[in-house]
């Protein structure tokens, strides 16, 4: 049983020449001739223990060591445990399928999938959740210094919040409903009651796309905020929210390479970007992005640039079109190393304005008629955004695949574990 008593690895260099217990899992056991050493691994690091050659203790194997800490300039941290004994606080573990103790996970990412939670446990695995963690820390904790309310919306709803396509649908009831595709409609409701919210939570979209940057769910940070000028102050405030995230990761996980949130981040209008490109497209391909936001590093010295104006047809109903140019929104997307980050802008805020949109578009007002009603009793100017929390931390991390910052995938194919 362990007591109270117990001492995390990361502590022992504070407590050398006195008696300790430790308690984790046995992470690797290294057989010499005289001598055998355990490596045992807990929430805070590793600690070398010294045991006799004969020694036998599979790998993950989880048990209590008291010892004696005594310092060893070889050992990790300059102590180990020495004059141990070990209690097994479970069965011998079955051996995982992979080796955790070495650098790097030796499988291929289904493999490391399929056993996602012995995977996780790989040192460099967890701490790509701790980064998130502390991502997530400074999103909260930028939002609330800036008086925002934390909401939790539902995630079942009655209609799709930005269209009928690329919905999970689900019997609620004997009635149809929907997995919410964002929390859209209900944090632009909650301005008129906190004038500033923001939620972290899954959203779900059956995007039948098998690539390295979808998901199925994922967990989206979402933001809005009331009398504001224009989809500019949105974008002022998201760079203080990544300013935010980033601080709060450096200062919770050591040695991460972040990047440099400029002051001002640099801005590209989206007729502007197409004439660079040279296409007449209503919409940016994964190229075009890369294209982009390698410009955006030779001109500004910048990993981040916001390309704005998307046109009308490629935006959701709900948003502001820009005043000066037809067809154009007041509406943004944040390019991060060569990906889409962030969707944000303006919304419309009049009753009268949402009614012509929905009727530009031939949709039908009725399915949103709750949502409508909240803009016939008063709404101030308002916008905000969403950021897609498992690409953050892969593009920080410089990861190829989200699955990789993703508990438990959710996607085309993947349904388990």
């Amino acid at each position: 049983m362990v007591t109270s008593s117990r001492v995390l690895a990361a502590d022992l260099p504070r407590h050398v020449g006195d008696p300790v217990c430790l308690a984790g899992w046995v992470h690797r056991l290294r057989q010499l001739k005289s001598v055998a050493f355990l490596v045992l691994r807990d929430r805070s690091g590793l600690a070398q223990v010294v045991v006799p050659p004969d020694t036998a203790l599979p790998a993950e194997t989880v048990v209590e060591v008291r010892g004696v800490v005594t310092e060893n300039a070889q050992a990790p941290d300059g102590v180990e445990l020495t004059r141990p004994s070990i209690t097994l606080l479970s069965e011998p573990a079955v051996t995982p399928p992979f080796d955790l103790y070495r650098p790097e996970l030796s499988a291929t990412l289904p493999t490391i999938l399929d056993h996602a939670s012995i995977a996780l446990r790989h040192p460099k695995a967890r701490a790509r959740f701790a980064v998130a963690a502390a991502g997530v820390s400074g999103f909260r904790s930028t939002l609330d210094g800036c008086g925002f309310t934390e909401i939790h919306t539902p995630k079942i709803v009655g209609s799709a919040t930005e269209s009928g396509a690329n919905v999970f649908e689900l019997d609620y009831f004997g009635r149809r409903a929907y997995l919410a595709q964002s929390p859209q409609l209900f944090k632009q409701a909650m301005v008129g009651v906190f004038e500033r919210v923001y939620e972290v939570g899954p959203v779900f979209r059956a995007e039948p796309h098998d690539t390295a940057r979808h998901l199925a769910q994922y967990t989206s940070l979402d933001a809005e905020f009331g009398f504001i000028e224009d989809h500019r102050d949105v974008m002022a405030l998201l760079r203080e929210v990544l300013a935010g995230m980033t601080a709060a990761i450096a200062e919770r996980v050591p040695g991460v390479a972040l990047p440099r949130v400029p002051a001002e981040i640099p801005v590209l209008h989206f007729a502007e970007a197409q004439e660079m490109l040279g296409r007449d497209d209503p919409d940016l391909a994964p190229e075009h992005e890369r294209s982009l936001s390698d410009w955006a590093k030779r001109t500004h010295d910048s990993e981040f640039l916001f390309v704005t104006g998307y046109p009308s047809r490629k935006r959701p109903f709900y948003t502001h079109p820009e005043p000066d140019r037809p067809g154009y929104t007041n509406s943004f997307d944040l390019l991060f190393r060569g990906l889409e980050l962030v969707t944000g802008g303006q919304r419309l805020h009049r009753h009268a304005d949402y009614l012509t949109a929905l009727a530009e578009r031939g949709m039908d007002a009725g399915p949103y008629r709750g949502y409508l009603d909240t803009f016939a009793h008063g709404m101030p100017p308002h916008g905000g955004f969403a950021i897609g929390l498992e690409r953050w931390v892969a593009r920080v991390l410089g990861l190829d695949n989200v699955r990789y910052t993703t508990l438990f995938p959710r996607d085309l194919h993947r349904l388990s574990p």
